[in-house]
């Protein structure tokens, strides 16, 4: 990696000559810090590639600040939400592609994304209870639990040979790590036509059981504790996990592994057996509700998901907070879901990267920063955790029907060598949010300096240091004065680049 400070500059004179080819993997690694250590830390990713979380030093002025006008200013007076990590999914999939790669070289990309101090710092998994879209074989649908029965319940090869051993390697890097759980499905035996009934579940239309059904409530107590076997299991292997969500996509019919649970059933299932079930058997990872798009796909009796079920105090008392992904609506929601209900939680835990968004890597680097990234996180969410972290060349291994076939992951690697890496846009943003907004830092206010085209985060690290994440979308480079607590040192951005900095 380049180190000195006139590296900067470089990035920023290639900008304004129009040096704007948009690639993946930009140039330079996300390891290693400068020596010696500076005042303040900077790691600057461009939108044409010529720098890749690139690390650059920087001294505090001295002398008074003599530019007012132009100086943006921290003031951690102003504090809004603790923030408990960003990262990426260890779907099964990712994880078989990983414990493909030769150990050295996983491991260096592991150290690379998860340590705090040779790397980005991600900080927060998300991890499929049972099968996912995307498992270690293609057209592979399993539970934890699929002879009936939950006497059965036993981990698969998915979570044996492949997530538990990347997990490891993961918390021997950064012991801190953060996991959720998440299910696509609740075993097939558990389903029905609809909860009146209790008619078996048919598979509609396709004859599919793995797609779509109802929770049937007569198991509402066994799946409780298929929940509880799969966290104790994986406490057992050294993996504590912190927070589960009850369903992925609860209003998705339609994914290649789901579960129908509109907002009462997902109401019934937590208060009447997940929660007491988790406070019987002393289990502590939080339960976090929804897990879904901002416009609630649209289905008018299911918007405010979370507020209908805040409503009945019986299951609030379990709930945690509401978690949301990106596929239809605005993440204007949040401020609307935060104003009416302050005392709960927030959390962005999906958004996938594919053929249908990913026009190049300096557009999605900027979108995505600007919507998935800042855009939750200065609307009170704790988290933010993008789709699989690694996908081959053929976005696989992935499901069948409903399943994404278009997908990359945040890294992708080729599966004639499980050696050759391209690196994508949601690994620069999440590693941007992650070295600079530490896990258990609190966001805090930023004034003063913030022309059109500049957006900015920042916290107040448990280290007593600050983080700052910068996002400049001009087509144009900048430069700016930055303050806090009476030191002041000026900043350089580039054209259409993210800069984290630590201060």
């Amino acid at each position: 990696m380049r180190t000195v400070n006139n590296v900067l500059f470089i990035g920023i004179a290639a900008a304004l000559l129009g040096c704007n080819t948009p690639v993946d993997n930009p140039k330079d690694d996300p390891t290693n810090e400068p020596t010696p250590q500076r005042d303040v830390m900077t790691y600057v990713t461009t939108a044409d590639g010529t720098m890749g979380f690139v690390a650059i030093g920087k001294d505090y002025a001295e002398g008074l600040n003599m530019s007012p006008e132009r100086t943006m200013t921290l003031n951690p007076k102003v504090r809004y939400q603790e923030f408990d990590g960003f990262g990426a999914a260890i779907t099964g999939a990712a994880a078989f592609n990983l414990m493909q790669m030769p150990a050295e070289r996983r491991q260096k990309l592991l150290v690379e994304t998860f340590s705090h101090d040779k790397g980005m710092g991600y900080g927060y998994v998300r991890v499929p209870i049972g099968g996912s879209d995307f498992n270690s074989r293609s057209n592979y649908d399993y539970t934890c639990c699929d002879t009936k029965g939950i006497e059965n319940f036993c981990l698969t090869s998915d979570e044996v040979d492949y997530i538990i051993p990347v997990l490891k390697e993961i918390l021997a890097i950064n012991p801190d790590l953060k996991v959720m759980g998440t299910p696509w499905s609740c075993p097939i035996w558990m389903k029905v036509d609809d909860i009146h009934s209790k008619a078996p579940y048919t598979g509609g239309k396709n004859k599919n059981k793995w797609v779509g059904g109802y929770l049937n409530p007569d198991y509402y107590q066994d799946y409780a504790m298929y929940f509880v076997k799969w966290i104790k299991a994986f406490e057992a292997e050294g993996i504590r996990i912190t927070s589960v969500t009850p369903q992925n996509e609860p209003l998705n019919w339609g994914n290649s592994m789901s579960l129908y649970m509109p907002w009462d059933q997902e109401r019934d299932f937590i208060k009447l057996a997940l929660g007491p079930v988790f406070k019987r058997e002393g289990i502590q990872a939080k339960i976090i509700c929804f897990d879904h798009n901002y416009n609630y796909d649209g289905k008018t009796d299911q918007l405010q998901y979370p507020i209908k079920i805040y409503a009945d105090a019986e299951a609030s008392q379990y709930i945690d907070g509401a978690a949301y992904h990106s596929y239809g609506g605005s993440p204007v929601e949040l401020d609307n879901i935060h104003k009416q209900a302050p005392e709960k939680n927030l959390y962005f835990t999906e958004q996938s990267i594919g053929t249908w968004n990913y026009q190049s890597f300096g557009q999605s680097l900027m979108s995505e920063m600007k919507n998935t990234c800042i855009g939750t996180v200065t609307r009170w969410c704790k988290a933010v955790i993008v789709w699989n972290f690694m996908l081959d060349e053929n976005g696989g291994p992935h499901g069948g029907p409903g399943a994404c076939a278009t997908c990359y992951g945040s890294v992708d690697i080729s599966s004639k060598d499980y050696t050759t890496l391209t690196k994508r846009s949601h690994y620069y943003v999440i590693g941007h949010l992650s070295k600079a907004l530490k896990p258990g830092s609190t966001r805090i206010g930023v004034s003063g300096y913030m022309p059109t085209g500049l957006s900015a985060v920042a916290s107040e690290n448990p280290d007593g240091t600050y983080g700052l994440v910068l996002l400049n979308e001009n087509a144009t480079g900048m430069s700016f004065i930055i303050e806090h607590d009476g030191k002041h040192f000026e900043i350089q951005l580039p054209a259409e680049s993210i800069t984290s900095c630590i201060l």
